[in-house]
């Protein structure tokens, strides 16, 4: 029954029996027999030696035995001993160590504590007190007797093993005896306070947790307060010494503090407590206040002092503040007293020992940024606003700035803190200063003016990816009209009146602000400005300062001191180069500098960029920005000079080179060793969850070692440039080797970190250390030099990135894209096309799928962020390689899961996840099929522990999952038919994942079974076919465009050759269109008002082109044009012509087509007259196919010939071009097909060829059919290609022809003129060009005059209009625009083979003339002359043609000298020409003169004279005619 006691229980018993009467009454020990006092003490077997007879037992002797023993032991206990007695020797009676022995059984137990409460009751009745007072007193005794046996640790206040054992013994049986109400919590506490200096804080706590009397209580039960607020502050802070300290009781310690700190705080600031009676009701509240204050106060204090690493005030003040956390106050949150702690914690903060005043706050305050702060501060603040809304913080702030007198470092520390920690205060710092602002001026307060500035400037010290630089905000500010300070003169007064106080105590770089950007001021109130100015500039020359040898792009607002000229010099050049680098001109800091600021452009500026090297071979960045310098004059003579001798000399003694411009190795890996500590400081705080409150003090400093490590002074806040220029083929980072290195640091960095965040928490509960940390790396103009890198790692090295590099830079990706609206777009190109991206957009044009590995690097990825409970990442190393679309699309997922889709929208570029779309159904066949509602409802976001090679189900498990696909129900992310072709179009088959006929089988369920039956609105088709054609013929010209643009192939015909990736998309267009032709035809064939597609989208595109004859506008449609007729060759013939109709007559419709030959094809895909050959077999081809379809094939063939004729004779005569290869082809087909000779209309073709060959034949020439322009230009080709040099001879034939085909000819051979000038054969040498030339001139010229000869007028020619009907229409329909526009070129070439009777013979000879020549020198204005490549070196012929023709005498040897190829000869020509002609031309040349020089304007004032008085003095002559008198 329960532990042995030992030998000497009987002894102890009278020891208890003894002190308790001792102890309870005094007079116990006269009713005790025994000895008188001082006697010897007998033993207990010499007090039952004279009973030596033995009873007999009898009935009852038993009972009265153990009566008497009981009255025996309650008479004689200890009380004090029989509670703290814990074990004792074995003993077969009842023994009283086992009473409270834990371990024995229940009915012992009961039995003990039963024993024991009613020994207490039968105590208390003999002395006549209650029990509970009895009980109470015996407890506290005990206590106080149990805490002194620790009395050697005189400061300690935790209890070693041994007392913890006696005093759980004694809770137990306390707890008993509260249960039957024999205990006073009242008078227990009251006795424990006479000895409060005895105590044990430990021992309280204990009997405060397990209920025996709670720490309210004993509080409420002193009388002293005072005593036990420096009892328990004494105790606390012992506490939080032993906390740190290393111990086995640790936990027990940091349990305890948590408890006293909740009680506390829940006395001190609950609302409704539960107040007691004892005591006023303000009094508990304030003895918890007052602890918790000193206890603050004290850590203050310390931090103040200054504290040593591993100090004891150190760890308690660590220990104290890490209390102020979740893991404290988790218990007692959804209450509001830990709130309300919170903000009195701050107040208190704010407001402890406000001796520093505004003045030495504007001095010190630079030394109070975020990275300077002791860590412990930071800690706290943090701590604090973790419970604390942003909104709460800034309007605690406000409020406790206006109602107390504050510490400005605690404060502006407080600040600091606030727009590092929480990004979403920032913008609430920055309203809260225009509020202010708003109200200083309003009534001229200064309290408000001296917060919203010392705020401002505080704010500012962090960097603009907080806060605005100071400059920034100062211009913003004051710098506008629409500034507060502009609404009056006294406003202006008390700006001024504020900034002139503030000069003897701030730093230059805030009077360099105000001088540089200083406050908008009325004209009428310039000398407030003025004064200031003076007084700054005052204040700086004392601070020997100079404004004008600032460095130009020194940070205004940065907290270092002013750097020296020389040493700011060198940084600008650098920065100037950069800035030059990425947008191709001189800075703008540097052309005012070199205006404004000439003593530090010359004596510093230019001095550091001029420093003499050894000059590359190709000019670099520093050599372009050296010369575009020297072309504006920004560079003295004289100093470039010896810029050059001086780097002359340096190359030939290399060793010599760039003195001054040398740095110490040590110079520079210093402050790069800095920034690789800093970083590893941030790596060791990601891997401790511990630490992750110091991860934004960290970057802080991370951000404030880069600009050391950069070799700049402090960041600029901004690049210069709105834009940063890139080139993504060939991205560059020359000269930067510094920069580089820096850039790898902190992007390797950046992903070492990410990955060893992820291994204990996901992205969502990281925190916002990856978005401050890539606003760090956007700082310092550093954002370019990231680009570049990035665009070098993804777009070109991209397969050959880890995996952990890949997903590292994915979410790099994605914060980028967070920011993007503060960011610079980029500019993309050469050689990509020239176009702005935003970031999102730029990194989705870094990745192609053209390839089996971009592909790959698209999409193949570990989905390492999957938000669930059970998270966990993969191993880098079972990866082959993470890759960036699933990694970035995963990470956003995660990361703002919770937050609304908008943030997405900014992350993500819709490319990035339609191309994720296209090459999961690319390259699964699984996921074609639609998903179940298992694969979406059921699944969470999990993670998967595939190795590498399943990759697959990694990438489909992204796809199935419901919020993705939520996603892509949004309409910018949904892939489309169209995206897909773009998409398709880039896959290069050679390299490709899949094999030929799986991409085969690939397009085939794209196309017909998934985007064919979608909506239009979804980005299908609606189930037409027409429409699929439609959209791949436009997203298929597109593609043709860009891939030109961006010269992925030297080969021109990009569409079937060039690009390889076109192929197979463009047969499946051949394939759709074949289904359209056999399909039904009603719905689809040209009798359809709505007219072929291929047309349709012909026509739309050719509408958005830009108009205009300029040289980009036409190269541009003359491209488009071209794709279109490769388009047209490589679908079915019939598509020109059209099936035949229903109805007779049998014709096909061409009209869409003979309109795109002669609005379009006409200018650009012909020459002199006729179309290429290709378009035309292709033509005639489908002519034939659509006789083989209708029932009359001749007279289908005949009535789709007439209409040529008259809708579009181009294409006739380029059958006659090309007929020596055309005819064959028709005769086998046709007989063929047909069984017999070729329809009427295609003999009137082959007899004007026929008819053309005898010209030149010694045989009488055949008659010439009709029409004549049809023969005219048959003998216009063969005279062309046989190349002859005359044909004087052979016009003899056409002697008796009609009028009509010699005027034809003429027009023909002017075409031909024009055409040897404007397109002259690539491969002939300069001299066969311009033979080539003259031998057409003088084709021309021989058949002028013997148009001449034969007096035939041919001046209608050169005035046809569209208005003219007949002939007149036919030519201009046979001819380029541009051939007809420089007709006046032709004219006035052909002046020495010009009749001089012609003058006189034909009145309109002068009126075409004037014309001509006022459209000549229209062309030259326009510049549309230099086009044409007039032949040289043809004086002699000239003149020597000339003398053997008719001529005009004297006039026409003067015309028949060269220009030699000027047009401003042949202009000068032409003047000369209409001076000496003007007064040899009847009356009837001037009629209609007047209207002609009406509309010209002042083109020619000499000839325009000239023309008037000639037609004064003719209208003076005519005298003989009777006035009009009525």
């Amino acid at each position: 029954m329960g532990r042995q006691r030992g030998p000497h229980a009987a002894s102890r018993c009278w020891e208890w029996e003894c002190g308790a009467l001792t102890m309870a009454d005094p007079r116990g020990l006269d009713s005790v027999s025994g000895p008188a006092p001082g006697a010897r003490r007998r033993a207990w077997a010499e007090l039952l030696a004279g009973r030596v007879t033995r009873q007999k037992p009898g009935p009852g002797t038993g009972q009265k035995v153990q009566d008497s023993a009981v009255r025996l032991l309650r008479s004689h206990l200890d009380w004090s001993g029989l509670l703290l007695e814990v074990e004792g020797p074995p003993c077969k009676k009842l023994c009283l160590g086992p009473l409270i022995d834990h371990d024995g059984p229940e009915a012992c137990s009961n039995l003990s504590t039963s024993f024991i409460g009613s020994a207490l009751r039968d105590h208390a009745s003999q002395l006549g007190v209650p029990v509970a007072v009895l009980s109470s007193q015996m407890a506290a005794s005990s206590i106080v007797r149990m805490c002194a046996a620790g009395a050697e640790h005189a400061h300690r206040v935790l209890l070693d093993t041994e007392q913890r054992k006696k005093l759980s013994s004694l809770i137990e049986i306390t707890q008993y005896l509260l249960a039957h109400s024999m205990f006073s919590r009242l008078f227990f506490c009251q006795e424990l306070w006479k000895v409060q200096n005895s105590l044990s804080l430990e021992a309280l706590w204990r009997l405060h947790v397990h209920n025996v009397v709670s720490l309210w209580e004993l509080l409420e039960s002193c009388a002293d307060l005072q005593a036990v607020v420096s009892w328990l502050f004494r105790n606390l802070r012992l506490l939080c010494e032993q906390v740190e300290a290393p111990c086995q009781h640790t936990d027990i310690a940091r349990a305890m503090l948590s408890d006293f700190v909740r009680i506390f705080v829940l006395m001190g600031f609950q609302k409704n407590s539960d107040l007691r009676r004892n005591v006023e009701p303000e009094q508990m509240p304030q003895v918890a206040r007052d602890v918790l204050e000193r206890m603050l106060l004290f850590a203050l204090e310390a931090l103040a002092a200054g504290l040593q690493e591993e100090s004891p005030a150190h760890k308690a003040v660590s220990c104290w503040f890490s209390t102020f956390s979740g893991q404290t106050f988790g218990s007692i949150i959804s209450t509001d007293a830990p709130k309300r702690f919170f903000s009195h914690t701050l107040t208190q903060i704010l407001t402890h020992k406000p001796v520093l005043r505004v003045s030495d706050a504007v001095q010190m305050q630079r030394e109070w940024s975020f990275a300077k702060m002791p860590p412990l501060l930071t800690s706290l603040f943090r701590k604090l606003f973790v419970i604390l809304s942003p909104e709460e913080l800034v309007g605690h702030l406000q409020e406790v700035l206006e109602t107390h007198e504050v510490n400005w470092q605690h404060v502006l520390s407080c600040v600091s803190t606030l727009v590092i920690c929480l990004p979403e205060a920032q913008q609430l710092v920055h309203d809260w200063v225009a509020r202010l602002l708003a109200r200083a001026f309003e009534s001229c307060d200064l309290d408000s003016m001296v917060t919203a500035f010392l705020v401002v400037r505080q704010a500012a010290l962090e960097g603009p990816s907080v806060f605005p630089s100071y400059a920034d905000w100062f211009q913003a500010s004051f710098g506008s009209a629409r500034g507060s300070h502009g609404c009056s003169k006294k406003a202006l007064v008390f700006l001024f009146k504020f900034l002139s106080d503030l000069v003897p105590f701030e730093g230059a770089r805030y009077m360099q602000v105000h001088i540089l950007h200083p406050p908008l001021v009325p004209n009428k109130y310039r000398s407030l400005l003025t004064d200031y100015i003076t007084l700054a500039k005052t204040r700086l020359a004392d601070l020997k300062v100079s404004i004008e040898n600032m460095g130009l792009y020194e940070d205004l607002s940065s907290a270092r001191d002013v750097t020296e000229p020389h040493s700011q010099a060198p940084q600008d050049v650098e920065k100037a180069i950069l800035l030059f680098e990425h947008t191709g001109k001189i800075p703008v800091a540097v052309m005012e500098a070199s205006i404004f600021r000439r003593p530090y452009y010359l004596s510093h500026f230019l001095p550091a960029l001029l420093t003499p090297r050894v000059l590359p071979r190709v000019p670099d960045s520093r050599a372009a920005f050296i010369e575009s310098l020297k072309r504006a004059d920004k560079i003295p003579s004289s100093l470039y000079s010896t810029y050059r001798h001086a780097c002359s000399t340096a190359e030939k003694n290399p060793e010599n080179t760039a003195p001054g411009m040398k740095v110490e190795p040590n110079c520079v890996d210093e402050p790069l060793k800095l920034l690789m500590i800093a970083l590893g400081g941030l790596r060791a705080a990601m891997t401790d969850p511990a630490q992750y409150d110091v991860l934004s003090a960290q970057i802080a400093v991370i951000s404030e070692r880069l600009g050391p490590a950069l070799g700049v002074s402090e960041d600029d806040g901004s690049c210069e440039a709105s834009k940063i220029q890139l080139s993504v083929l060939a991205p560059e980072l020359e000269q930067q080797e510094q920069k580089v290195r820096v850039v790898d640091l902190l992007l390797t960095s950046f992903c070492q970190n990410l990955m060893a965040a992820s291994s204990f928490a996901p992205p969502d509960r990281q925190g916002p250390w990856a978005a401050r940390f890539t606003m760090t790396m956007c700082g310092h103009a550093l954002l370019p030099a990231v680009l570049t890198r990035l665009c070098q790692l993804l777009h070109h090295q991209g397969p050959s990135l880890s995996a952990s590099h890949v997903l590292g830079l994915a979410a790099l990706a994605v914060h980028l894209g967070e920011s993007r609206s503060v960011l610079p777009e980029v500019h993309v190109g050469p050689p990509a096309p020239a176009r702005d991206l935003s970031i999102p957009e730029f990194f989705n044009s870094l990745l192609t799928c053209r390839t089996a590995e971009s592909s790959r690097l698209c999409l193949k990825s570990v989905p390492v962020y999957m938000p669930l409970s059970a998270y966990r990442i993969i191993p880098a190393r079972l990866c082959g390689g993470t890759w960036f679309c699933t990694a970035a699309i995963s990470y956003s997922l995660c990361k703002f899961s919770s937050q609304s889709r908008d943030i997405l929208y900014c992350c993500l570029s819709p490319g990035l996840i339609k191309k994720f779309q296209f090459l999961v159904f690319r390259l699964f066949s699984e996921a074609r099929d639609p998903l179940s509602q298992e694969d979406t409802a059921g699944l969470a976001w999990k993670p998967l522990g595939l190795p590498s090679m399943d990759w697959q189900r990694a990438a489909l498990c992204l796809w199935r999952q419901r919020t993705f696909q939520e996603l892509l129900k949004e309409k910018q992310f949904h892939l489309t038919y169209r995206d897909w072709l773009q998409l398709e179009l880039e896959i290069q088959p050679e390299v490709d994942s899949l094999s030929d006929t799986e991409r085969r089988d690939f397009h085939q369920w794209a196309i017909h079974e998934h985007f064919l039956s979608q909506p239009a609105a979804a980005g299908g088709c609606d189930g037409d076919l027409e429409t699929a054609c439609t959209v791949l013929v436009d997203v298929l010209l597109d593609f043709c465009q860009s891939s030109r643009s961006h010269n992925h192939s030297e080969n021109s015909d990009l569409v079937l050759g060039g690009c390889t990736g076109n192929r197979d998309i463009f047969s499946r267009l051949q394939e759709m269109a074949a289904d359209l032709e056999q399909g039904p035809a009603a719905p689809y064939s040209h009798s359809s008002s709505r007219g072929h597609f291929l047309f349709r989208v012909f026509r739309r595109r050719l509408q958005a082109l830009a108009s205009g004859w300029d040289v980009a506008a036409r190269l541009r449609k003359q491209q488009e044009l071209l794709m279109y007729k490769r388009v047209l060759l490589s679908l079915p013939p019939l598509v020109l012509v059209g099936s035949p109709q229903v109805e007779q007559p049998a014709a096909p419709d061409c009209d869409e087509f003979f309109h795109l030959v002669n609005s379009e094809l006409r200018n650009f895909c012909s020459q002199g007259g006729a179309l290429s050959h290709d378009i035309t077999v292709h033509f005639f081809r489908g002519l034939l196919n659509a006789c083989s379809q209708s029932r009359d094939p001749s007279l289908t063939a005949n009535l789709t010939l007439t209409a040529c004729q008259t809708k579009c004779p181009i294409v006739l005569t380029s059958a006659l071009l090309w007929w020596p290869r055309l005819e064959p082809e028709l005769h086998c087909r046709w007989r063929r097909c047909f069984q017999g000779p070729l329809p009427p209309e295609l003999q009137r073709l082959q007899e004007a060829q026929q008819f053309a060959q005898s010209f030149l034949s010694p045989d009488t020439a055949a008659p010439a059919p009709g029409p004549a322009w049809v023969s005219a230009a048959a003998l216009h080709f063969v005279i062309q290609q046989a190349g002859k040099e005359s044909v004087e001879s052979a016009l003899e034939k056409l002697d008796c022809q009609r009028e009509e085909l010699l005027v034809c000819l003429f027009f023909f051979s002017l075409m031909g003129l024009l055409s040897s000038h404007l397109t002259p054969h690539i491969r002939q040498t300069s001299s066969a060009k311009a033979g080539d030339s003259l031998k057409a001139l003088h084709v021309c010229g021989e058949i002028l005059g013997f148009l001449q000869k034969r007096k035939i007028s041919w001046l209608v020619l050169f005035q046809l209009t569209e208005t003219d009907a007949g002939l007149g229409r036919v030519l201009l329909r046979l001819a380029p625009d541009e051939y007809i526009r420089l007709l006046p070129l032709a004219f006035y070439s052909l002046l020495s083979y010009f009749d001089k009777d012609a003058l006189i013979r034909e009145n309109a000879f002068l009126h075409v003339a004037v014309d001509m020549y006022m459209k000549l020198t229209c062309l030259f204005v326009a510049g549309e002359t230099s086009a044409v490549s007039t032949p040289a070196n043809r004086s002699q012929e000239l003149q020597s043609q000339a003398g053997a023709g008719a001529g005009l005498g004297t006039f026409s040897s003067q015309m028949a000298h060269p220009t030699n190829g000027d047009p401003v000869g042949l202009i000068r020509k032409a003047r000369l020409f209409l001076l000496q002609s003007i007064p040899q031309c009847p009356k009837k040349s001037f009629s209609n003169m007047e209207e002609l020089l009406a509309t010209s304007g002042d083109w020619d004032p000499e000839v325009s004279t000239a023309l008037l008085s000639r037609q004064q003095a003719v209208s003076d002559t005519d005298l003989y005619q009777e006035p009009h008198l009525f």
